[in-house]
C-alpha cells in the first residue's frame, strides 16, 4: 500500500452548507426582503478568493477564536453584499453569519460515507486537517462521522492554519507517519495542494464545482474517483 493514510480538508470537501452555500445564502437574503438568485451568489463569491489569500499572507488566523472568526466572516459577507449591490449595514451581515455558524445548516456530500467506509476497509488511517472553527468537531459528531477520523487537526482548536506547514506536521506526528505515506484531499490549490506537496505528501484536488479544469496535478470531481488516484 503506497499511501497508508488519507487526510482530508473539511469545508467543500466533506461538509457543505445545505443545500449549498449559494442556495442557503440566497434563501437568507430573500427572507430578509432582497431577491437574489443562487447564480448571482456564485458570481459574488468569486470576489472573496482574494480575501482568503490576503488572510493567509497576513497571518490573520481567522478561525482561531470566535472573535476572529466573526470579524473575518462579517468582512466576507460585506464584500459579497457589495458585489450584489445589497446593503450591509442593516444587520444582513450578522444574519448571514448566524446562519452559517448554525450546525443544523450543514450536511455531508453524498460521496463521503462510502469513501470513508472504503478507506477503512482497506486498512488506511483516515485523518482531517482543516481550517475551520472549533465547532467543526461537534459538526462531525452531529453528522455521525467524527469517529471515522483517527486524526483530527482543526485550526480553531490548534491555533495554526493552512498554509502553515505546522498544521500538516501535527497530523503526521499524531499519525506516526512520514509525509510520503500520506495523501491529502482538499478543494483549494493554495491551501490544500501546494503546502502538503512541499512536505512530500501526495495532494489530490477535489474540484466539485469544476473551478480548476486546467489543474496539472491529481484532480478529481467526486470521491469515488479517489481510489484510482491512490492505486495509480
Amino acid at each position: 500500500m503506497r499511501y497508508r493514510a488519507v487526510f482530508f480538508d473539511a469545508g467543500e470537501t466533506l461538509v457543505h452548507p445545505s443545500p449549498s452555500f449559494p442556495e442557503l445564502f440566497a434563501r437568507i437574503v430573500e427572507r430578509e426582503g432582497h431577491h437574489v438568485l443562487p447564480d448571482d451568489v456564485v458570481r459574488a463569491s468569486r470576489a472573496v478568493t482574494e480575501r482568503f489569500s490576503l488572510a493567509s499572507r497576513s497571518d490573520e488566523r481567522w478561525t482561531t477564536s470566535p472573535e476572529r472568526s466573526r470579524v473575518f466572516w462579517l468582512s466576507v459577507y460585506e464584500l459579497m453584499l457589495g458585489e450584489l449591490e445589497l446593503p450591509a449595514a442593516d444587520g444582513l451581515r450578522e444574519t448571514l453569519y448566524d446562519a452559517f455558524t448554525d450546525r443544523s445548516n450543514y450536511g455531508l456530500f453524498d460521496d463521503v460515507r462510502p469513501a470513508l467506509d472504503r478507506l477503512a476497509a482497506e486498512g488506511r488511517t483516515v485523518g482531517l486537517v482543516s481550517n475551520f472553527e472549533a465547532w467543526l468537531d461537534d459538526l462531525l459528531a452531529d453528522l455521525g462521522v467524527r469517529d471515522a477520523f483517527a486524526i483530527r487537526v482543526i485550526s480553531g482548536i490548534e491555533g495554526v492554519e493552512k498554509p502553515d506547514p505546522m498544521i500538516f506536521r501535527l497530523a503526521l506526528d499524531r499519525a506516526g507517519m512520514t509525509a510520503n505515506e500520506v495523501a491529502y484531499v482538499g478543494d483549494n490549490p493554495e491551501f490544500d495542494v501546494d503546502p502538503p506537496a512541499a512536505l512530500g505528501m501526495y495532494p489530490v484536488l477535489i474540484d466539485r464545482r469544476d473551478r480548476y479544469p486546467d489543474h496539472d496535478g491529481a484532480r478529481i470531481t467526486h470521491l469515488d474517483q479517489l481510489a484510482g488516484m491512490l492505486d495509480g
